[in-house]
């Protein structure tokens, strides 16, 4: 291990969460293709390692996580309930949000044609989408977008991985749009938790 991945490593376990590459390039005194590179090596390394932990890459930010075949045992010794999964609204209110954020929960309930009050508390609840700013319109209304926690959950590093968007046409393009998301969540691939089973490290 360099010096610099060993510096990546310390700063992103200290932090418990999700830093922008464009601060560690700052505070590391080293260009964002080093830091990135750095980082690519850490995962590699913990993979072909078995280790129970897993470097991965939101976006432009970088996080340490545990590895997701050990949450359910992380989940044991923390005493930490499995959150339910994730109801039919929920899910259709996350993926109008994944595709067309940042939106507004006006916009969500116009989509799906009923009122999403409720599904949109959930899902920030959650942590799988955040408020972004103010719509510049009557009433400033607050609009969302995805989170760090839904590109982590999907098993994808930034949104241009999402599927192609289906043409939408009331409800059937709704359910096509619902199957695009399904299909990123293939329990085959082990870098990638299911909704319900988000452990942060």
């Amino acid at each position: 291990m360099t010096e610099l991945s060993a510096a990546v490593e310390a700063i992103l376990f200290a932090a418990g969460d999700s830093v922008p590459v464009a601060r560690l390039s700052l505070v590391l005194e080293r260009s964002e293709e080093e830091i990135l590179s750095a980082a690519e090596a850490l995962a590699k390394e913990y993979e072909e390692q078995g280790r129970g932990i897993r470097l991965l890459r939101l976006d432009k930010k970088l996080q340490l996580c545990s590895a997701p075949a050990f949450a359910s045992l992380i989940s044991k010794v923390l005493e930490q309930r499995k959150p339910p999964v994730l109801s039919q609204p929920a899910l259709e209110t996350l993926a109008i949000t994944a595709y067309f954020q940042p939106v507004t929960r006006a916009y969500i309930d116009q989509v799906r044609g009923v009122d999403s009050s409720y599904t949109v508390s959930v899902l920030l609840e959650r942590g799988l989408i955040e408020p972004c700013g103010k719509l510049e319109a009557p009433g400033r209304p607050t609009v969302f977008r995805t989170t760090d926690v839904f590109l982590r959950t999907m098993g994808i590093q930034e949104l241009s991985q999402l599927p192609p968007l289906p043409e939408i046409t009331g409800s059937e393009g709704l359910e096509k749009l619902q199957k695009q998301i399904e299909k990123l969540q293939d329990p085959e691939n082990s870098e990638q938790m299911a909704l319900s089973e988000v452990v942060k490290g």
